[in-house]
């Protein structure tokens, strides 16, 4: 599945039910148990903690935060990560972005994201 905004996050925010400057923004790694049905967190099948990006802001329609890369500190063996799922904490955990990552096995060890640090950061509108 490719990188994509879900179409409930857009209609929210066009309702005003997120604030993406100070409401807080987490993101979860995804296994290959992961659909594209999956409407809520509690529908995703997630390994390692949940993470918080520091400092998000929207400048000019892009979603960014201060944190150049996000890691996830010895995620369990035997799973495989296929993507990462940004959501809103403070909304009632409603997803907003499916990340899509090359798969790859987790060992045991740390999971990086590096964010996209060009025009688009980590989304735009």
């Amino acid at each position: 599945m490719a990188s994509v905004l879900y179409p409930a996050f857009k209609e929210a925010l066009l309702n005003k039910e997120h604030d993406l400057n100070t409401d807080t923004i987490k993101v979860c790694l995804v296994t290959d148990a992961y659909g594209a049905a999956d409407a809520t967190i509690a529908d995703l099948s997630r390994v390692g903690t949940d993470q918080t990006l520091a400092g998000p802001s929207i400048t000019a329609g892009v979603f960014d935060t201060t944190d150049a890369s996000t890691t996830w500190t010895a995620v369990a063996a035997g799973s495989t990560v296929v993507g990462a799922v940004i959501y809103n904490s403070t909304a009632t955990d409603k997803l907003i972005a499916f990340i899509d990552l090359t798969d790859f096995p987790t060992n045991g060890g740390d999971v990086i994201i590096t964010w996209d640090n060009g025009a688009n950061k980590i989304f735009a509108l």
